[in-house]
This record gives structure tokens, C-alpha cells and sequence, in this order.
């Protein structure tokens, strides 16, 4: 008999098909759909080629169950992790790079202090917060590339009308030359996992398909963003351009104004990042006062202990204005310098962003997580 040259396996995790070559011993697969490894082996006493079997599943019969669609696939997440209830979850993500030349400090911390305030100001029940830090012990919260694209997945999954989900990050951010012409700036945005360098950083395209595009009807989504190049990191359609006076208007983020496939499935997003797409952030070296965070993260916390039940507009103006002002502590004191501060543009400091997958009036909406 013949032997042939792939052989039909299932994968034992995610339940998709393999096509591999017959092994003449004992050898592990990479699944391209869920990246997880099956282990084959020859069935005793078939010829080599024919049918196979795999450790982790029952042995495979002559004439195996096809793999189930994609649409039906239940994806599996660990048993550490939060088992959902209730209408509210979050996913916070501090990447430190420890003992790089990228490392970062206060990247915990704001983990910290962004659980803090979801607890205590918007109700979040604690058991349903999963936390990515190196900190962890747990190897499946480690915040690698392939943990954190499966925590985002695990808060999206099953996802209902009426569920208010998170998604913070503070790490490190970065910008790729966007090759399929979706991007006005020609840029990708991205977020840094802390094993970028051997498995690469996560796209915009990548977030977006993973965290926006299952939020379906009734179900709304807040990013909290905290990189450099950070202020389309979601791919989201419209950018809120707002002037030092306050003057606001939606900006269309897609060529030609496209981009339909990008968006929520019935569902709203809305992000808050750092800085602007073409801007670095920065920590709180500029307040004194300031624990170890981001600039940002302070400016949010500010702003939103300042006033409870604020809009998006007045948010947003808070926490630029605090960051202006921590950058300027040095300059001009007093209120003669927070005014030329709030009214002379500067390149040079970091600009929270406002982007949604739906246009409003931001003075009118109330933050609400």
C-alpha cells in the first residue's frame, strides 16, 4: 500500500483539522487557528501513512468526524481565570519588560490604581477583573502575545446586551508602515507584548478584530490605552479633534471614509488612549506628588475623582490640561502659566485621545464604564 503524503488529525484544543505529513515517531503540531501544540503518534499496527491518532484524543477511527465550523468553535481559556458573572469584566494588561533595555516602571501600578477606580467608582465586581502583569505567577497571566490575545477573546466571549467591558493596557507602543492603504496616516499602530521581540507586536488590524468587531448590540466597550502612538490603536472609525478651547469635531479615521468591516457588531467602543498617533507618553516624572504611574493614568484618576458623573468632553479636557501642567511645573507658576500653557500648543506634550465607533456629543454623554 501506498503511503500518502498528509494525513487528516484534528487538533486536540480547538478542534480544527490538521494536515500533516505522516510521522515516522511520536511529533507535536502547531494548530494555526488556536497556536496550541498537539502531540501524534503512529497507531500500532497500521501502516505507516494510514490512519493516526493523537494522545490527547480518543484514537481515530477509518472514518473521523469532520472539525467543527469556526462559528461553533467554544474557545478555551484557563482555570485561573475569572469564571464571568454578572454584567461587568475587565481585562488590565501592565507589561514592564523587566530587565530589558525597554523597561518601564508604574506599569503595575496602574493596573492598580485603574482596578481601584473600576471597583470603587463604577461598580465592577473584583472577582470579574483579570489582571496581565509579570508580577504573576500564574504563566497564563503573564502578559506574552499569545496570553494577551486570548484574554482579550476571554472578554468578549459571550458577550450579551446590557455587559460593560474594559480593556486597559500600559506598556509600550509603537508604529508600522500600514501595507493595505486602511490607514489616513500610512501607519499601523501597536502594542508591545513583553515577548515582542521573539513573537511580535499585536496590530490595530489584530485588536480590532479581536475586541471590536464581537461587541454586539447593547453591549459597550471601553479601551483604556496608555502607549506611545496610541490614538487609534483600535482601528475605530471616528477620532474626536477637540481645540484648547474646547472646540470639538468627529474626524473620519478610514481613506475615503470605508472601513464598514472594522466596526462594532451592533455594539459601542469607545477608546481612550495616551497621545496622539504621531506622540510619545510619558510617566509622572513631572508631578512630584504623583505616585510611580503613567502620566496619563494620573491625569484619568484626577479627573475622574475631580468630578464624578463627568462627560466625555470634560474628561477629556481634564486630563489634558493636567498634563499640560505637570509638563510645565517648571515654567511659568500660577495661574498666568496654566493659561499660557492651556493656550499655547506644544508638540511636544502627549495629548489623550478620543476615538468611538460611533459619533456623539461628547459635552452631552456622561462617562460611565
Amino acid at each position: 500500500m501506498a503511503s500518502s503524503t498528509t494525513t487528516a488529525c484534528w487538533c486536540s484544543h480547538c478542534g480544527m483539522g490538521l494536515a500533516t505529513p505522516p510521522p515516522r515517531s511520536s511529533s507535536s503540531f502547531l494548530c494555526a487557528f488556536c497556536h496550541r501544540l498537539t502531540r501524534i503518534e503512529p497507531q500500532p499496527g497500521v501502516i505507516r501513512g494510514s490512519a493516526m491518532t493523537m494522545t490527547t484524543l480518543a484514537r481515530a477511527t477509518a472514518s473521523p468526524p469532520p472539525p467543527l465550523p469556526l462559528s461553533v468553535v467554544k474557545p478555551e481559556f484557563p482555570a485561573s481565570y475569572p469564571k464571568v458573572r454578572g454584567k461587568k469584566r475587565a481585562l488590565l494588561v501592565g507589561v514592564s519588560y523587566t530587565g530589558t533595555p525597554h523597561e518601564l516602571r508604574g506599569t503595575v501600578n496602574d493596573v492598580k490604581e485603574m482596578r481601584r477606580i473600576l471597583v470603587d467608582k463604577f461598580g465592577y465586581p473584583s472577582g470579574c477583573i483579570l489582571e496581565l502583569t509579570e508580577m504573576e505567577r500564574d504563566l497564563s497571566k503573564v502578559p506574552t502575545r499569545e496570553n494577551l490575545l486570548r484574554a482579550m477573546r476571554w472578554l468578549v466571549d459571550g458577550c450579551a446586551s446590557g455587559d460593560s467591558l474594559v480593556f486597559h493596557f500600559a506598556g509600550h507602543g509603537v508604529q508600522h508602515v500600514d501595507l493595505k492603504d486602511d490607514e489616513v496616516d500610512g501607519y499601523n499602530e501597536a502594542l508591545c507584548p513583553v515577548d515582542f521581540r521573539r513573537s511580535g507586536n499585536i496590530l490595530d488590524d489584530e485588536i480590532n478584530e479581536t475586541l471590536v468587531r464581537p461587541v454586539g448590540r447593547g453591549v459597550k466597550l471601553h479601551a483604556i490605552v496608555d502607549t506611545c502612538h496610541s490614538g487609534t490603536i483600535l482601528d475605530l472609525p471616528y477620532l474626536c479633534r477637540m481645540s484648547r478651547t474646547g472646540y470639538w469635531q468627529w474626524e473620519n479615521q478610514y481613506p475615503g471614509g470605508g472601513g464598514k468591516g472594522k466596526s462594532p457588531n451592533g455594539g459601542l467602543v469607545i477608546s481612550i488612549s495616551g497621545c496622539r498617533d504621531d506622540q510619545k507618553s510619558a510617566d509622572t516624572s513631572g508631578f512630584p506628588e504623583s505616585a510611580s504611574i503613567g502620566a496619563m493614568m494620573d491625569s484619568f484618576i484626577q479627573a475622574v475623582d475631580a468630578e464624578p458623573g463627568t462627560t466625555y468632553g470634560r474628561l477629556l479636557s481634564a486630563m489634558r490640561a493636567r498634563i499640560r501642567d505637570g509638563h510645565g511645573s517648571r515654567r511659568l507658576p500660577g495661574k498666568l502659566g496654566s493659561y499660557v500653557r492651556r493656550m499655547t500648543a506644544s508638540s511636544g506634550v502627549q495629548e489623550p485621545q478620543l476615538c468611538s465607533s460611533e459619533i456623539f456629543d461628547i459635552y452631552r454623554k456622561p462617562f460611565l464604564l
